[in-house]
């Protein structure tokens, strides 16, 4: 039996054990695999989810037992230290030696610490491995205590940034300091870094660019950084993020080659100069480049096991590698493939930037529109998956390119090849290596009906995630391209859809959830179907949120939106942005009184930052008496009615918007839906409410008002479409009354309206023919519950206020009244001092 090692049990060395595992000429090879670290290997990246969790095991990607189950003996907490490729001998610092018959060396990398005097003090770290983040978050836990203590994370490309949002999230304000003059600069350009930064500083992160260190400062312990430029930066943590360097001192030491700038040379198969030595992962040098992503090398992984086994389809490792990554930085989407700086004159590029929204998009293209070349995604990535496919497969690209990223304009756009178009060679999932052929061969056999089994069938979205979207895709057309019933079931728990659950609810008359779990459902539930179901009760039985606050989530639970350092933030209702000088002294006296941080939102109303659990109670009580109310920012509801000054003010005013869209927000208030709604009422075509942005929206003409539906901003901005118009006021309340209550009862589960109207059979049109027309025989019926609905509003904030068994609800311990003992430090203090 021959004899195979592996030196190195991180992602892509225990990807070839995986691999090796599942072989059909496994059995005649024995594996043996050493680890540096005491622990086996585990997901670095996913690695920051650690400083929310501090779990190890839930980053493990196999145990002990199962690399026994598979015959690999593995050997953690030794190293590796001598290496004899003429007699293929190997030893370690325990003293043990052994013989191979070929070696994989999957050493990886060290994080790169430029030397910089001072950088040995206590409180600088490098941020690698789990013992890395425990010595971070014990130094943290400590800092926490020290009034004004502040991080700073050195490196603006990927890691830094997951190492800022940990600092972030563990309480401690931070700065990002980046030597280029942008952060990512290898994966963004300039618009795509601008707006990346912009919205980092929105969240409270300082970002300092174009900055060289030259000496960290303190006596003992860090205290600050001091730049090349003469400038300093107050520092009491640092986190060194600055790329990495492949470990192949090993290989240096047995004879080796390496590249003149490190790493091991590799040919296409991950051969060394050594024989039957191979290298995979970052310690790899092929084509002059370390590649530090998971794809790549599990794909080295996979060329190295089939090249020792002899596979006639092993195939080789690609000419060039594809770098495309999608990943989310501390709450926003960062995505970018194929050639996201093309030389000038070999493409065209077409740009989407929304500032507001911090939204960039750029896609190249050929200069003559035919071929996707690569693009650029922040803010929104959503189409990343699809996008990708297109440029990877050299797919047609529609008639006007830009639709890729703006969507179709108008009924009869085509937005380009859906996920059925692409060829069965397409990889589906690139850490698995499983193409759209296999998948559908699964589907085709019927082993599979869901992402679920597909997962099982094929690995495909186990390792980074990225793919699953574009499975449940995948899932859903191939099923209706055979002609079979989609039925897009809330979760394992219940086997129907939302509309399903809801006829169920009615029929039935079920009032809780624990009678709809035993009369249609089994388990226990999970925190996909209790919100859902609460919302339907909402709906059905015109509730507020409190009868089922046991299965809401965390927000409507205590009617308030949980921030990032465990306060909450309170937002009253300011129907239509229009208050009076009497209610903004009411609000500024509530901030002023429990130190609450204020701000205007884009939605015209003011957002107070920084209440304690405790707190919220005697805080609704003062606005409630000021003659505020909920504003329901927490819930799946209605959330505001934006509106212009409207013709009282401006002379290009056709209607009075204000009063319009007080009426309306005011019929609406407390609406429970599948997702949050948003509205707006324009005064005149020149849009200042931005009404086509909007969930629904109205835009006053001269003969009325033209009706908007099913628009939206946020991760997927999209323009609302024309329903109707131009109607008059009665008429609009009465088309927006069928809507709201259409997609109320058939949207799935956190689905905005954009969404509900792409996934419409038949689209705008169809909507128009059911709410204008009334094909389907319903709208009296719709305006009925409505009405319902309507009528049986409720403050949940009052409702909360009046009753002792709610109120108990936001005691902080069950056995005394006493506040939590709790400091808080606001993210953004150091650019913006509190006034009061």
């Amino acid at each position: 039996m021959q004899q195979i090692v592996v030196i190195g049990n991180g992602m892509v060395g225990h990807k070839f054990c995986d691999l090796f595992a599942r072989h059909p000429r496994r059995h005649a090879f024995q594996l043996t695999v050493f680890g540096e670290e005491q622990r086996p290997a585990y997901d670095r990246v996913h690695l920051s989810a650690y400083f929310t969790d501090r779990d190890a095991d839930k980053l493990s990607l196999a145990t002990r037992e199962w690399y026994a189950e598979n015959q690999i003996e593995l050997r953690t907490g030794e190293l590796v230290t001598e290496l004899d490729t003429a007699n293929r001998q190997l030893g370690t610092h325990l003293g043990y030696e052994m013989h191979y018959d070929y070696l994989v060396l999957a050493t990886g990398s060290v994080p790169f610490v430029p030397p910089i005097p001072g950088k040995e003090k206590s409180g600088v770290f490098v941020y690698r491995t789990i013992e890395d983040l425990d010595a971070i978050l014990d130094y943290a836990a400590k800092l926490r205590e020290l009034p004004g203590a502040r991080s700073v994370v050195m490196g603006g490309g990927l890691l830094g940034l997951e190492a800022a949002k940990a600092t972030l999230d563990m309480g401690l304000p931070t700065d990002v300091v980046e030597f280029a003059p942008r952060l990512m600069p290898r994966q963004l350009d300039e618009g795509g870094a601008a707006t990346l930064t912009s919205t980092l500083e929105g969240l409270g992160l300082g970002v300092h660019l174009s900055k060289s260190t030259s000496a960290v400062g303190g006596n003992g312990c860090i205290t600050h950084l001091d730049f090349s430029d003469g400038s300093q930066l107050e520092a009491d943590l640092l986190i060194i993020s600055a790329g990495i360097r492949p470990r192949d001192e090993l290989a240096r030491k047995a004879g080796i080659e390496v590249g003149p700038r490190g790493g091991i040379l590799a040919d296409e198969y991950m051969r060394t100069s050594a024989p039957d030595v191979f290298v995979i992962g970052e310690a790899a040098l092929y084509r002059e480049m370390i590649y530090g992503l998971v794809a790549p090398g599990y794909d080295m992984a996979r060329v190295s096991l089939s090249t020792i086994m002899a596979d006639a389809d092993g195939g080789c490792m690609p000419e060039s590698i594809d770098l495309s990554t999608k990943l989310k930085l501390i709450g926003t989407d960062v995505a970018s493939f194929g050639e996201c700086f093309p030389e000038p004159g070999t493409a065209r590029s077409i740009v989407y930037h929304d500032e507001a929204a911090g939204i960039y998009k750029r896609i190249n293209v050929s200069p003559d529109g035919s071929r996707l070349l690569g693009g650029i995604l922040v803010g929104d990535a959503a189409d990343y998956n699809m996008l990708h496919q297109i440029y990877k497969n050299a797919m047609a690209l529609p008639p006007q390119p830009e639709d890729l990223i703006l969507g179709t304009r108008g009924s009869g756009g085509d937005a380009g090849a859906g996920i059925m178009d692409l060829p069965d060679a397409a990889v589906i999932c690139s850490c698995e290596n499983v193409t759209k052929g296999t998948l559908c061969g699964h589907l085709s056999a019927e082993q599979a009906h869901s992402v679920k089994d597909l997962v099982a069938c094929t690995k495909a979205g186990t390792g980074c995630g990225g793919c699953k979207p574009i499975l449940s895709d995948l899932v859903e057309n191939y099923l209706k391209s055979q002609g079979r019933v989609v039925r897009n079931t809330l979760c394992e728990h219940f086997a129907y859809t939302r509309q399903e659950l809801r006829d169920l609810i009615v029929l039935k008359q079920l009032r809780t959830y624990d009678e709809a779990l035993d009369e249609l459902g089994h388990g226990h539930g999970c925190e996909t179907c209790k919100p859902a179901l609460a919302g339907i009760f909402a709906t059905v039985y015109a509730e507020t949120a409190n009868p089922q606050a046991a299965i809401q989530d965390t927000n409507d639970r205590f009617l308030a939106n949980i921030q990032r350092n465990g306060t909450y933030s309170v937002v009253p209702r300011v129907p239509a942005g229009e208050i009076t000088p009497d209610k903004l002294i009411a609000i500024g006296a509530v901030a002023k009184k429990y130190g609450l941080y204020t701000k205007i939102t884009g939605g015209q109303r003011i957002d107070l930052f920084g209440a304690r659990l405790d707190q919220l109670p005697p805080i609704w009580e003062e606005l409630i008496a000021a003659g505020f109310e909920s504003g329901h920012a927490y819930g799946k509801s209605l959330r505001t009615v934006k509106s212009c000054v409207g013709s009282t003010w401006c002379r290009y005013g056709m209607d009075e918007s204000v009063t319009f869209a007080i009426e309306i927000e005011e019929r609406y208030k407390g609406l429970r839906s599948p997702h949050k709604l948003k509205g707006g009422v324009s005064g005149c075509i020149r849009e200042c409410a931005e009404a086509r942005g909007k969930d629904f929206g109205l835009i006053a003409v001269e003969e009325g008002y033209n009706v908007y539906v099913c628009g939206n901003g946020g991760a997927r901005p999209k323009h609302a479409e024309l329903l109707a118009g131009p109607v008059d006021r009665q008429t609009a309340v009465r088309y927006l009354d069928r809507f709201l209550m259409f997609y109320l009862r058939t949207a799935g589960p956190l689905v905005r309206t954009a969404k509900w109207l792409e996934g419409l059979e038949g689209g705008i049109a169809y909507l128009r023919s059911v709410v204008v027309d009334d094909v389907l025989g319903i709208n009296e019926e719709l305006e009925t519950e409505m009405q319902g609905l309507v009528n049986g509003y409720r403050c949940e904030w009052k409702e909360a206020v009046n009753d002792p068994a709610l109120r108990a609800r936001f005691r902080p311990f069950v056995n005394t009244d006493e506040a939590e003992e709790l400091e808080f430090v606001a993210l953004r203090e150091q650019k913006m001092p509190k006034p009061w």
